[in-house]
């Protein structure tokens, strides 16, 4: 992908248009960062570095340590010279590995049509499941408000037509935002970005294309294909000029097939009647088995978790005689697991 730090940035938005969109590109903020800042609550509002110490690289900056310059990759002895006061960290891959695969499950239970980019990025395919959730916009919206609810951390989402102008559209809405580019949309926000932004367009191709003036996406999706092969060769040019006009026919590739569907819900008051627990778990239930029959899954093994005012968890689990997507079967189940 071209280089996002070339973008710029707007405010996240949902204006209701997300006509023609199916791809969705979700991006933590900040994430190693922000995980050990949820962790440590103390750094709010402080520069934080993650990385090697005097002589290795940053791994992640904070907003706050951004504003001094600091970026990923930069050598951290750089980093402190632009901002000494910085909180300096040691990655600690288990956390972060951890909370990523938090993120992956709230994604992979909105759609199994999940393609993870790195521990803190995915494309998600949701043209299957607007029935069931909702508009894409709407989707989008409702996976940050489940990431902000159960890890305390926020992510940027880009919704458009094709994973390229999703990913764009997540990065230009960075932080903690949401931008929808409709599909009759996608040249009028691609084309006045720079060059830099298509993916491909490294230091090179971007000397190459300045050479010949090209500036904007709109500069190259008006040159003459002629002109770009003699500067940027047969393959290249196919690739940018395709891009250039929005088109991406790349699909999402999940990387392993889906084991669990759930449900979940935090209540506002806690429940104390076995009545009122009853209800949920029939609600709840009713959702699984609706999105097994959706995608045409059946399951065998039932579980519930429960959560209790001081923060205590409980799982109990069973394994029923033979395969079930009916409502009936996991509700009955369900409650006996509760007793």
């Amino acid at each position: 992908m071209g280089r996002s730090a070339d973008l710029p940035r707007v405010a996240g938005r949902f204006d209701g248009d997300d006509t023609g969109c199916t791809m969705l590109h979700v991006d933590m903020d900040a994430f190693f960062a922000s995980v050990e800042i949820k962790r440590r609550p103390e750094l709010a509002g402080r520069p934080v570095i993650v990385g090697g110490m005097q002589r290795g690289v940053v791994a992640a900056a904070s907003y706050e340590a951004r504003r001094y310059g600091i970026r990923s990759a930069m050598s951290m002895s750089q980093a402190l010279r632009r901002c000494p006061h910085a909180v300096v960290l040691p990655p600690d891959r288990a956390a972060y590995s951890a909370a990523s695969a938090e993120v992956m499950s709230i994604l992979r239970d909105v759609t199994p049509l999940v393609e993870p980019l790195s521990l803190d990025e995915a494309f998600l395919d949701v043209a299957g499941v607007t029935r069931l959730h909702g508009r894409p916009g709407l989707i989008a919206a409702t996976i940050r408000a489940r990431v902000a609810e159960r890890l305390g951390l926020t992510c940027s989402v880009g919704v458009a037509p094709t994973k390229f102008i999703a990913k764009l559209a997540s990065a230009r809405c960075k932080p903690d935002g949401l931008l929808v580019i409709p599909a009759a949309h996608v040249l009028e926000f691609l084309h006045p970005l720079p060059v830099t932004a298509l993916w491909g367009v490294g230091e090179r191709t971007a000397d190459h294309l300045h050479r010949l003036g090209i500036r904007t996406v709109h500069d190259l999706a008006e040159t003459p294909p002629d002109t770009l092969r003699r500067a940027v060769g047969v393959a290249a040019t196919e690739h940018l000029t395709a891009l250039a006009h929005g088109i991406d026919p790349r699909s999402v590739q999940p990387d392993e097939v889906e084991k669990s569907i759930s449900a979940d819900r935090t209540l506002d008051v806690d429940l104390t009647d076995e009545a009122d627990v009853a209800r949920e778990l029939l609600r709840m239930a009713a959702g699984v088995a609706r999105r097994l029959r959706g995608r045409e899954f059946v399951a065998r093994t039932v579980g519930i978790k429960i959560r209790f005012a001081d923060f205590r968890t409980l799982t109990r689990v069973r394994t029923l005689p033979g395969w079930t997507a009916a409502t009936t079967e996991i509700y009955e189940t369900a409650p006996d697991l509760y007793r």
